[in-house]
């Protein structure tokens, strides 16, 4: 059945490469990795001290890596291994994430509810994108056994793996709109991926410094993350 799944949403996307079938989006395609390069290269370097003192924090208050790797779907359907600072027991890790993470969740570190809440988790995700595998926006890769009212993405949301035309990011459209933390209805899963095809279909490098400068805003006053 898995297997049935991990096909079908691979043949539903178009590739990469047929989405930039214009000069116009080709040029587009190479700034944006021009720009995501050397924006992810800039935030690690700017941001080290705070990189460093959540990874101290995640290593002295709970037994356990400080990174947690997890599959997920990255473009065209591809499966990437995307990085977050470890928020649960070593215990109660969920590799294909078939339970979402829920308000006070027990599985949650004490350290873990102030990085999902701020969202400093997904910081090691700019290592994703200094390796191509993901852009600064896009839609959010999600992970591979994901469920929504207990049916895979797809089936609550047909057009769903449309979403992976584009690299997935560490933020998006989706986000900025409100659409943070778990997606654990089908209209929130289908909102989201409404907005994540409206910035596919209108994605530009002004449209994604905009998300960026608002994606701060959001972090810090949008209790929604959890």
């Amino acid at each position: 059945m898995a297997n049935a799944v991990t096909m079908n949403a691979t043949a539903a996307v178009p590739f990469y490469a047929q989405d930039a079938t214009t000069l116009g989006l080709a040029r587009f395609a190479s700034a944006k990795d021009v720009f995501d390069f050397f924006g992810a290269l800039f935030l690690i370097l700017a941001l080290a001290p705070v990189l460093l003192a959540v990874a101290l924090a995640v290593k002295f208050s709970s037994p356990g890596p400080v990174l947690f790797a997890q599959q997920r779907w990255g473009v065209n359907g591809t499966k990437i291994r995307v990085f977050k600072f470890r928020s649960m027991r070593v215990e109660c890790e969920d590799q294909l994430a078939r339970r979402q993470t829920e308000k006070n969740d027990p599985r949650v570190t004490r350290v873990g509810h102030v990085i999902r809440r701020t969202s400093l988790d997904e910081l090691p995700q700019l290592f994703n994108v200094l390796l191509g595998e993901m852009s600064l926006v896009g839609p959010r890769p999600h992970a591979l056994g994901m469920t929504v009212e207990g049916r895979p993405n797809a089936e609550v949301v047909p057009s769903y793996f449309q979403r992976y035309r584009a690299k997935p990011g560490i933020t998006g459209l989706a986000q900025i709109k409100g659409y943070r933390g778990p997606a654990n209805t089908a209209e929130h899963l289908a909102q989201r991926v409404r907005y994540d095809l409206e910035y596919i279909e209108d994605r530009s490098l002004l449209l994604d410094l905009r998300i960026l400068f608002q994606t701060t805003s959001k972090v810090v006053h949008d209790p929604s993350a959890l």
